[in-house]
Parts: structure tokens; sequence; C-alpha cells
């Protein structure tokens, strides 16, 4: 947690400031992020991959290009997450809402309402395609974003431009912003379309936070 805020001021003061010595120390907060995990788990190939990613970080910052992957980062984090619900709608897998619920209200064994599995599979699609919308705009932000945005980096003048700095505000803060206005709006419409299951918002969060780390790490894999 601790390396994605860090990640975050750094990626947005590299953007606002134009900074390609806070883009590298972005970088570098992102591969520690990335790699915190598996090195203290002592898995082998993290110690390899480890000084690859260090050494592109610092090519990219010779090269004066350190700030370009960076705006390729919140495309490729929404839609990691838009992967995470997706896949679960296959045929034969049950929806991560519908797993989250069933952890929720009892666990595996206690059967739900058809219409709330209903509700869950459709809010599991809901949010799928919500990140995917968002993975895309994130895109075409970091496309015409100048003077050193993802077309202008290729020489290309976009059509219509934003600063930098605007695109480091919605990609960085704004993204947060939609994602958890959506989380609290989807609350109060499922309160009322499934009331008394929970006594407030703060109660639902208490739930889920009470399901344990180990609950959210093998809902996700």
């Amino acid at each position: 947690m601790a390396l994605a805020l860090a990640y975050g001021v750094l990626a947005h003061l590299a953007a606002a400031w134009r900074s390609d010595l806070l883009s590298l120390a972005a970088l570098l907060a992102l591969v520690a992020m990335l790699l915190a995990a598996p090195i203290a788990a002592r898995r082998a190939w993290s110690w390899l991959v480890l000084p690859l990613l260090v050494g592109a970080a610092f090519w990219l910052y010779g090269a004066g290009h350190a700030g370009v992957p960076l705006l390729l980062v919140p495309v490729a984090f929404v839609l990691l997450i838009a992967w995470m619900f997706g896949r679960t709608l296959r045929h034969g897998r049950t929806p991560l809402i519908t797993r989250i619920v069933l952890a929720l209200e009892g666990g595996p064994d206690a059967p739900l309402a058809p219409e709330l599995i209903a509700y869950t599979r459709a809010l599991t699609a809901f949010w799928a395609v919500l990140l995917v919308l968002l993975a895309l705009l994130n895109l075409g932000l970091a496309a015409i974003a100048t003077p050193d945005g993802l077309l202008a980096s290729l020489g290309v003048t976009p059509p219509v431009s934003i600063t930098r700095t605007q695109w480091s505000w919605f990609a960085n803060l704004a993204n947060y912003g939609i994602v958890g206005g959506a989380f609290i709006g989807e609350y109060a419409w499922r309160s009322r379309r499934f009331p008394n299951r929970y006594t407030s918002f703060a109660d639902f969060l208490r739930r889920m936070g009470g399901l344990g780390p180990a609950f959210w790490r093998d809902l996700l894999r």
C-alpha cells in the first residue's frame, strides 16, 4: 500500500513538474510494488527480473523517455482488474461478485435466491464493462496529452490535446473517484433492491473486510 501511494504521488508530480527524475523514481516505485511480494516469498524468478526492470527504467531515463511507460500504467492496471471480473463470467465459473456474496451470506453451501444470482452476475459484467471503458478513456487521454503524450512521442500532432498535468489528474486521481462513486452508487441501489441485508454502508464494509486476506487472495487467482 505504501509503494502504491508513493507511485501515485511520484507519477503525478512527475507529470505536473515534467520531471524525468521523478518519472524514474515512479518507475522504480512501480518495480518495487510489483516485485515486493515475490521477493518476500523468495521466488527465484523475481531476483532475476529485478535487475532487468531496474536497468530498463534507467535506460528509459537516459533516453529521456522515462515518462512514457507511466502513460500506460493506468491503462494496464484497469484492464487487469477488468479481466479479473470478466474471466469469471465464462461458462462453468462462478461470477466474482456472486462468490463474494456467497462468502458474505454463509459460504458456498448457502444457496442464493435466483434473483440475487442473476443480479450478482449482471453486476460482475457491469464492473468488467465499466473498467474496460475506463481503460479506453485512459488510453485516449494518454494519446492526446501534450507535449509528451503517446502521439506526441511518435511525432504525431493530436487533433485535440490536454496537458500532461490534466492527464495525470484523471489517470492518477479521478480513476479512483469514478470507481469509488460507482461502488457507493451500486450499494445504494442494492440496498433498495435487496433491503435489510446490511445495517449500514459501514456494516457492509466491515463484513467485506472481515472476509480476511486469504479470501481476497484466493478470489483473485
